[in-house]
């Protein structure tokens, strides 16, 4: 049995061939695996890689390589580590009841582990309350006319065996897509669990799982699954199942190395993150608060800010930015794009949100003369105002903050 090796590294940290177990075949996969996603995983250097804000975990030829958020590159390493499987959780992409979350520290599990174990107690669960039936059609030759009579191919392949009947028919059996997904995620699992904590679980989900077809499973095929009242239950082990077959690369490098990639991009994380803070900071104080609405800016082009909040008439934007600015300052063209936000949605104040201990900073008038239309056509003089805010993402015993909605809207003069 093959070695398996770890290496824990942070975003934005640089490695190098002869590190930690990290060898040239190991770098050629992952620069594969990088073209495959238009170069936005990691930085190719001189004989290894700088990761890019891609964090998660990556397992190649027996390496598992675990790549952790880092919101300031002077802050201690082990502050850091397990703050991911956190903000999933609280993102929702994430279960808070798998035992693998909750001794995660513990028994240093990684977070490719973590999934795997949910999905695999997802199935088991599935098994143990009865998996469902569906109706497909199967072309084959029977001993039985059914169906419909496929007579070109019946001539051809029968012209001995008078006793067949080649036929199109309808079966009413588990071998169907929904089952032929999860037995393809189950078979990736057992290859990446060979010699594991969870190997004998592994087994124990496929020896009771049904026997269906081994089929490849596109993204497509993944993107058309609709589920009914019957097939509803299935919803949670489908999406994990999503997950894990599309982020496996079997062919991904020239020998036989097979890789599994699971790795988040920690700029969408954090603005999840903060929304959904300050929904539940906002739950009964009269301010909305929604995320990603977008208005038409030119051509085909529109504009997006992350959170918008509304107190009656007022409106508030709000950008969240994961990495600290440089020099503590932020770039021109960030407040030109906070302008343009305050401008199309007659925004007061807009704000720039960076992780980081909390510093006063006040907000600055933009020096342009603008007016709002209200509905009545009535035009008013508009102070379009902007700053910089700092939360801290972590708060005691180095957890994640909990109050970190209540501080946001503070530091807006909420």
């Amino acid at each position: 049995m093959k070695k398996r090796g770890n290496i824990s590294v942070f975003e934005h940290q640089r490695l190098y061939v002869g590190e930690q177990g990290f060898k040239q075949v190991h770098l050629d996969a992952l620069l594969k695996l990088n073209e495959y996603h238009d170069g936005n995983y990691f930085e190719p250097i001189a004989k290894g890689i700088k990761f890019n804000q891609y964090v998660g975990v990556i397992q190649v030829d027996g390496l598992t390589i675990e790549i952790h958020p880092k919101a300031d590159k002077d802050d201690e390493d082990r502050k850091w580590k397990g703050v991911l499987i956190k903000m999933l959780q609280a993102c929702g992409k994430l279960k808070a009841e798998s035992s693998g979350v909750a001794h995660v520290k513990r028994q240093h599990l990684n977070l490719l582990e973590v999934y795997f174990e949910l999905y695999l107690f997802e199935i088991e669960n599935l098994v143990r309350k009865g998996l469902i039936k569906q109706y497909r059609k199967q072309t084959r030759n029977t001993k039985a006319l059914k169906g419909k009579l496929e007579f070109a191919n019946h001539i051809r392949k029968n012209c001995v065996h008078k006793e067949r009947f080649y036929t199109t028919h309808q079966v009413y059996d588990q071998d169907h897509f929904l089952h032929q997904v999860l037995y393809k995620a189950l078979t990736v699992v057992e290859q990446f669990t060979k010699g594991s904590r969870l190997q004998d679980l592994t087994n124990r989900v496929l020896l009771n799982f049904p026997e269906v077809t081994n089929k490849t499973i596109t993204a497509k095929q993944l993107n058309s699954i609709q589920l009914n009242r019957k097939s509803n239950t299935y919803s949670s082990a489908l999406e994990l199942a999503r997950l894990i077959i599309l982020n496996y690369s079997p062919d991904i490098s020239s020998g036989k190395e097979k890789m599994l990639s699971l790795l988040f991009d920690m700029n969408v994380l954090w603005e999840e993150y903060i929304l959904k803070q300050l929904q539940k900071a906002c739950v009964g104080t009269g301010i909305t608060v929604s995320g990603q609405e977008s208005k038409s800016f030119w051509g085909n082009n529109s504009l997006r800010p992350d959170v918008v909040l509304r107190e009656g008439e007022t409106t508030y934007i709000i950008d969240t930015k994961w990495k600290r600015p440089n020099k503590t300052a932020a770039s021109v063209g960030d407040l030109r794009q906070m302008y343009t936000y305050c401008r199309f949605w007659d925004a007061e104040k807009a704000m720039l949100l960076y992780p980081g201990t909390d510093s006063e900073n006040k907000f600055k008038s933009y020096l342009t003369d603008d007016y709002s239309k209200d509905h009545e056509d009535n035009h008013r003089e508009i102070d379009h105002q902007c700053k910089m805010g700092f939360v801290s993402v972590l708060g005691d015993n180095n957890n994640l903050n909990t109050n970190i909605g209540s501080l946001i809207l503070d530091l807006i003069k909420l």
